[in-house]
């Protein structure tokens, strides 16, 4: 049996391992790779005309270990490359996911409809190819047929050699640790992949499930070096942020947000601080209409979610809705935000401000003395939250140069990522003694080399940091 790491390797986006035995193949997360993307690079398999450095139609089955699209992002184009097989996942993750491919359909097709409109003003020009890795909702919908959800806890057979059993892995509504059993040549061998691991204590989630002994663990190692600096409660850091700008002064609050699991976590916890009624209302203005339907999946699947969110729902009727939230659905409802003159929060995508909504509302206040933008999450590298993060005079935003007059603040209460301690906390699950190897993934280099030396320490004694491509056999 063997394990080849085509993506998640020494970076922290674009997840995706293939788990090969004599006659099977699997396909463990098939995620879109931000890091190229980041860099300006074209698709590494260029010379390959291929999305994929592999033979799609070869693959069995793909597990699927949570929705966020470095995840998932590239499962239409597994389809479309010809892979047959069936999507195993968590029922929420099929919901989140469905939400998540059709919005990154959609911009695929405002993308090159805007590029045939271009082409076609101008006379002579040729028609510029049609990116590879782009896919339209009819190749999501195609995907979607072959989903296959399965619950928490439940060993579920994909062939007659191999089981699986997922395990909650909190970070966000469905995620799971996936442990897959192959049974070869008399000799049965467990791996477990990670996925992303969450914390304890996370608002709305489960905390992550222990995971029982296996022989070999793919682990995420994106905090591997960092501890959360946030200590206290997410309603108590959000309440103190929320006083000092928008109540003590007339100010407007900016919070980037991503609309899937964080936006969420931030509306629950708003309806929280309102509750007491010993605060007052601000208008709340949630301005992404793909948080609105994850936010519909999350209410669906109440009896996922952790004791003191169901409790909560019992007493108030409703996690997410209270008095004063505005969902804004259109582009022209999102714009005319900028015209209310009153102390108000924007919760808008995306939590790196990169792209999406988030960017008019970061343009239209960042010159804004009484204006705060709250970071609440990772920004990765060259983003727009990154340079805002790292405290630029000026930032550039749609070819325009504009000071920073804003106060920029920063809480990681909202991180649904595990910090070092979540990730040794999860390690320590296996017997140093009993466990083969740990392979390191999802993380910046020097995340993956601090993590490596820690687990050293603790006494196991095989940790890899896989390079891309590289096949380990076990």
């Amino acid at each position: 049996m063997k394990l080849t790491f085509w993506g998640a390797a020494q970076q922290v986006t674009g997840s995706m391992f293939l788990l090969e035995s004599d006659d099977y193949r699997i396909l463990i997360d098939c995620g879109s790779d931000f890091d190229l993307d980041a860099l300006g690079k074209k698709t590494r398999y260029d010379e390959q005309k291929s999305v994929f450095p592999f033979d799609a139609s070869l693959i069995n089955t793909v597990l699927l270990t949570h929705a966020h699209i470095d995840h998932s992002g590239n499962i239409p184009n597994l389809f479309k490359e010809g892979f047959e097989g069936r999507v195993v996942c968590t029922e929420p993750t099929m919901a989140l996911t469905s939400l998540l491919l059709k919005d990154a359909a959609n911009l695929h097709q405002k993308r090159l409809n805007a590029q045939n409109d271009l082409t076609g003003k101008k006379k002579g020009k040729k028609r510029k190819e049609i990116p590879r890795d782009y896919f339209v909702e009819k190749n999501v919908i195609e995907a979607l047929e072959n989903f296959v959800p399965v619950a928490f806890g439940q060993r579920y057979r994909i062939a007659d050699h191999v089981s699986i059993t997922f395990y909650a892995a909190g970070h966000l509504l469905g995620a799971a640790h996936i442990v897959v059993e192959v049974f070869e040549n008399g000799e049965r061998k467990r791996i477990c992949f990670s996925g992303d691991i969450g914390r304890n204590n996370y608002p709305l989630l489960m905390d992550p499930q222990e995971v029982p002994d296996v022989d070999y663990l793919v682990c995420e190692s994106t905090y591997g070096n960092r501890i959360h600096e946030n200590t206290g409660s997410p309603t108590e850091a959000l309440a103190d942020v929320i006083k000092r700008t928008c109540v003590d002064i007339p100010g407007r609050l900016i919070i980037p947000s991503f609309s899937v699991g964080r936006t969420q976590a931030l509306l629950y916890t708003l309806n929280k601080i309102y509750a007491d009624h010993s605060f007052p209302n601000l208008k709340v203005f949630s301005d992404s209409p793909l948080a609105y339907s994850s936010t519909k999946v999350y209410q669906r699947h109440i009896k996922l979610l952790n004791k003191e969110a169901r409790n909560f729902q019992d007493n108030n009727d409703m996690l997410f809705d209270f008095d004063n939230l505005i969902y804004l659905e259109s582009s022209d409802a999102s714009k005319a935000v900028s015209n209310y003159n009153e102390p108000c929060i924007i919760i808008s995508s995306s939590g790196m401000v990169q792209g999406g909504r988030v960017e008019y509302h970061v343009e239209a206040n960042i010159g804004n003395p009484y204006a705060t933008i709250l970071m609440i999450g990772y920004a990765s590298e060259g983003t727009l939250g990154w340079r805002l993060l790292h405290g630029q005079d000026t930032i550039s935003i749609r070819g325009k140069q504009l000071p920073v007059l804003a106060n920029i603040e920063k809480i990681d209460v909202f991180s649904g990522h595990g910090d070092q301690n979540d990730l040794i906390r999860f390690v320590r699950m296996q017997d140093p003694e009993k466990l083969k190897a740990v392979f390191l993934v999802h993380g910046e280099h020097q995340s993956m080399s601090d993590f490596q030396n820690i687990l050293q320490n603790e006494g196991y004694k095989t940790v890899e940091i896989p390079m891309r491509g590289q096949t380990f056999y076990l």
